[in-house]
């Protein structure tokens, strides 16, 4: 589905939006472009938007709380959620569902209360129980069929910073946190 479909779309995304508590991103695709860096000396790096990591931070001074569950294990990784104060991270999942069946119940949250981001196949299982599932504009195709809303941006270039600007607007908060910076 797409952003496009009209006010009564739109009206449902916000609906969902309106009852999130927690938003959990995938990594690689979704914070990042997808590119993988791998130096010489085998370590790897990965480039993050800073206004993404903006939102993370508005999203949880709403009281919002954010995971990620990311496929692959990096040092990188923990250290920019960490510098987000991002406190549930799940890195080497391959099959994402039991982590999220793990955090979804240490946290009491029903499924309605959970937004998840994704690009890649190894979403889905996850987005098709949460109740707002989001593809970034670059995802797989099959991802954004089963989404119920897709960002305009793509992965790594602002795609967070819009989920985390809809939940923000739909409960209300977004006006409040843009009016500290002015």
């Amino acid at each position: 589905m797409s952003n496009d479909l009209g006010n009564t779309h739109m009206q449902d995304i916000r609906a969902r939006a309106e009852r999130i508590r927690l938003v959990i991103f995938d990594v690689d695709g979704v914070l990042t472009d997808a590119s993988l860096y791998l130096g010489d000396d085998g370590r790897e790096y990965k480039a993050f938007n800073s206004r993404d990591g903006q939102g993370m931070v508005m999203l949880q001074e709403s009281g919002v709380r954010l995971a990620v569950i990311t496929g692959r294990s990096s040092e990188v990784v923990q250290t920019r959620m960490a510098s987000l104060g991002v406190r549930y991270i799940y890195q080497g999942q391959r099959h994402k569902l039991p982590a999220y069946e793990e955090l979804r119940g240490r946290l009491s949250l029903d499924e309605a209360e959970v937004a998840y981001v994704g690009d890649d196949l190894v979403d889905l299982p996850v987005m098709r129980r949460v109740g707002l599932a989001v593809a970034v504009a670059d995802a797989h195709a099959m991802v954004r069929q089963h989404a119920h809303w897709c960002t305009h941006a793509c992965g790594g270039r602002g795609a967070a910073r819009e989920v985390c600007e809809l939940i923000l607007d739909a409960q209300g908060k977004l006006d409040a946190l843009i009016a500290r910076y002015l």
